[in-house]
């Protein structure tokens, strides 16, 4: 059995960025990372689409937590010790600058994941930090002091164990079988499948400003909607599916949504409509696209709302008029199933956040024992949030080991 000071399960984001942080704090100590498959950092190499969303620029605790639906309470203190600021510094020190798109996200200046990859990989060997490669973890013991750590590839001994493989099953069965209590997970980030002819043959289509509700739950967003080849996504649906994770796991994905596509209330909408009826009597209504919306989109609204696509504005009778703007304020669509949002599958569940001391990020049930990333049931919505969740846990729980 090979000895060793820390061991690290999982080489991954918070993995590496845990070994290399502890290495650096405390050059005395042998830190290895073991790691399942033959190459390490995979969600980091697609993230972003190659790109790596390394965080989001949002840089007050109190407002960067509102993006956890499950660790948002939890990691406010966190925030205050490491978040946004910090990971910025973090890499430009070590000469991966980082920018900020529009929407807040932020990605290294070179647009490629192999970028934040080659950062790990070169300051791991700078600090001596051993990766092991195709090393699965088949068992983990605590006899005494001492953790007895059984891979495919041999066993291992520390006094130190920091687990950071993500939403694994495996590693939460044992984690269970030390003593921990693990919520089953579920997928948190996710599209809603949908057949309806309103959405058919206009994938790509985005409405910029429309609110989505759950029929028969508090669930609600608002924000851009893109129209897909299976449904619906873009940020509106995927913070949605992140908030709703368990209520929607429950459903087994079947339910209802209503969309306001123009965010009025029907009544001030009919208001408009009938005005419209008279402003613009002799155009037709398919062609007089309104609200702002997508042509495509229009198109198929109108064409729900029992008219064709010679019906005139002049000619629309009380019904049809009402019918559009159920269309374009409250229309209902049935989802049937749910699609993983590019190759980011992102889950609810992992060890209770009630056995993590999130001063440390050690468990409360094992000492010398650390958690960080999605191992624990914290889970966020798209942006660079996961990221940085794993950025912390990691840097905190580096800096008590090191001690």
């Amino acid at each position: 059995m090979t000895s060793q000071d820390v061991v690290v399960i999982g080489g991954g984001a918070a993995g590496f960025f845990a070994a290399i942080n502890i290495a650096e704090q405390n050059p005395n100590l042998k830190v290895i990372i073991l790691e399942r498959s033959s190459a390490g950092l995979s969600k980091v190499k697609v993230s972003g689409g190659g790109r790596c969303n390394v965080t989001h620029a949002e840089f007050i605790p109190q407002e960067l937590v509102l993006n956890y639906p499950r660790g948002e309470k939890e990691l406010l203190g966190p925030f205050h010790q490491f978040m946004t600021g910090d990971t910025i510094e973090w890499f430009e020190k070590r000469g991966v600058e980082l920018k900020i798109e529009d929407d807040g996200r932020m990605f290294p200046v070179s647009n490629s994941s192999q970028t934040i990859i080659d950062c790990f990989l070169n300051e791991a060997e700078k600090h001596q930090v051993t990766i092991l490669y195709n090393h699965s973890v088949k068992s983990i013991e605590k006899h005494g002091e001492l953790f007895n750590i059984e891979t495919s590839q041999g066993n291992f001994s520390s006094e130190k164990v920091l687990i950071a493989t993500g939403s694994n099953p495996k590693i939460w069965n044992l984690l269970e079988n030390l003593g921990h209590t693990i919520l089953q997970p579920v997928p948190s980030l996710f599209t809603f499948n949908i057949k309806d002819e309103r959405i058919h043959d206009i994938p790509g289509v985005v409405a910029q400003n429309v609110e989505v509700k759950v029929l028969g739950t508090d669930l609600w967003n608002e924000g851009p909607l893109l129209i897909t080849h299976w449904g619906l996504s873009a940020p509106s649906i995927l913070k949605l599916s992140a908030f709703g994770a368990l209520e929607l796991a429950k459903r087994n994905y079947k339910f209802k949504i209503e969309l306001n596509f123009i965010k009025q209330s029907f009544e001030d909408c009919l208001d408009i409509l009938k005005t419209l009826k008279q402003d613009l009597a002799k155009k037709t209504v398919f062609k007089s696209t309104q609200f702002d919306l997508p042509k495509r989109l229009w198109h198929k609204l109108v064409l729900a709302s029992n008219m064709d696509i010679e019906t005139r504005w002049a000619d629309l009778n009380k019904s049809q008029l009402e019918a559009l703007a159920s269309q374009l304020t409250q229309a209902v669509f049935n989802v049937d199933g749910k699609s993983t949002f590019k190759e980011e599958f992102v889950t609810a569940g992992g060890v209770n956040l009630k056995e993590v001391n999130f001063k440390t990020f050690e468990s409360k049930r094992i000492k010398n024992l650390y958690l960080a990333g999605e191992v624990i049931n914290v889970d966020a919505v798209t942006g660079g949030f996961n990221f940085q969740n794993a950025w912390t846990g990691a840097y905190i729980a580096a800096k008590s080991i090191a001690k």
